[in-house]
């Protein structure tokens, strides 16, 4: 049986199906980020009571801290973090080359950087990144790729697109951990010719999916919708697809009009330690004054657990006061806003509606939070 299967369409966007090692995952599918094993604040109970299927974790930090040949020893990072459904894992790629101050040299055979956490100078290739992400042993594997910053040369880009290539190709031919699928990351940024031929490489060594990554990297948001629309088309439709990187609700409904089927982002806890909420109408400073006597939940008709519960009021209190409930209470609601708007548009897939379920979202969303 494959590991992916489209059961709708709508235009060129899918619902479908990715079979892993520790269940099914209904795409389109948004995956919370659990960096360092864990989704901060939130216990494994917690992430399946709002509808998370699948969380990511992030090779790069639990190969440093506690190590993965530790989490290897204590049966793995499903054992380990408690999380029993899927895990994606990235390869390291995207941290070295974000924490660019760190980099201290690139050549064919990987990369040399400093690690964030004492200084070391460490060396990262695709076979050490497919040993860690066998040792901690999720279910889909990235491939070490590099991510190049917005505003670099051609030639830069071409090089970039050369070694994720090349790179892929070594890590496609290293061990992995029983059922571990293995994910490519497409890159050229926004140049079409540049992109088409990573496409191109990666697909010819037939992954079990493929990413575009090197997009909402500081791209304009319109350039990186247009990328998007004509790049995710050209992977394979037999394969899932995945956009790293994005968590907003527009951003979410836009990848998914183009075809993609998994994505990620920080963004649902991170704006939650801000002391904000998501809603269908745009986000809540919850530190506003104006919401110091207001009874209502976060979001009327939400069906998450802190606006059963509890009212705006009481989660600013929280929140003013520093309490860590109010961050756990926001970054739940978050996170079942952005899966609950990811279910609704598969069901719209299903039933042929998604353009007017995305128009009607996103009439929503522009016309901003109501008057306090």
């Amino acid at each position: 049986m494959s590991h992916f299967s489209v059961v709708a369409t709508d235009g060129v966007a899918r619902a479908g199906i990715l079979r892993t090692a520790h269940g099914d995952v209904r795409t389109p599918a948004f995956m919370p980020v659990g960096t360092k094993g864990t989704v901060k604040s939130l216990d494994p109970d917690e992430l399946r009571a709002v509808g998370s299927q699948i969380v990511l974790g992030n090779t790069y930090h639990l190969h440093f801290r506690p190590g993965d040949e530790l989490i290897a020893e204590l049966g793995g990072l499903h054992e380990f973090s408690g999380w029993n459904g899927p895990i994606l894992t990235d390869s390291g790629g995207f941290q070295v080359f974000s924490l660019r101050d760190t980099l201290l040299a690139v050549d064919d055979d990987g990369v040399t950087f400093r690690s964030v956490y004492d200084g070391a100078a460490e060396r990262l290739t695709p076979e050490l990144a497919a040993r860690i992400q066998r040792n901690l042993g999720s279910d889909v594997a990235m491939c070490l790729d590099i991510c190049p910053p917005v505003g670099v040369t051609r030639a830069e880009l071409e090089q970039a697109v050369r070694r994720t290539s090349l790179w892929a190709g070594r890590q496609r031919e290293s061990a992995r951990a029983d059922g571990q699928l293995v994910f490519g990351i497409t890159q050229g940024a926004a140049d079409e010719e540049l992109r088409r031929r990573s496409i191109v490489e990666l697909t010819a060594l037939e992954l079990d999916g493929y990413a575009l990554g090197g997009l909402a990297v500081g791209e304009s948001r319109e350039e990186m919708f247009a990328a998007t629309a004509w790049a995710a088309p050209l992977l394979p439709m037999e394969r899932p697809r995945y956009f790293m990187g994005i968590g907003d609700a527009e951003g979410i409904l836009r990848v998914i009009e183009a075809g993609i089927d998994l994505f990620d982002c920080v963004l649902p806890t991170r704006t939650a330690r801000t002391g904000s909420a998501l809603t269908g109408t745009g986000r809540l400073n919850l530190r506003n004054a104006g919401f110091a006597r207001d009874p209502r939940p976060l979001e009327e008709g939400c069906g998450c657990s802190t606006c059963a519960r509890f009212s705006r009021a009481y989660v600013r209190h929280l929140i003013n006061q520093q309490e860590l409930l109010g961050l756990r209470l926001l970054s739940l609601h978050n996170l079942h806003f952005l899966l609950e708007l990811t279910a609704g548009a598969r069901a719209a897939i299903e039933r042929g509606e998604l353009g007017a379920y995305t128009a009607e979202r996103l009439s929503r969303l522009a016309g901003g939070p109501e008057a306090l």
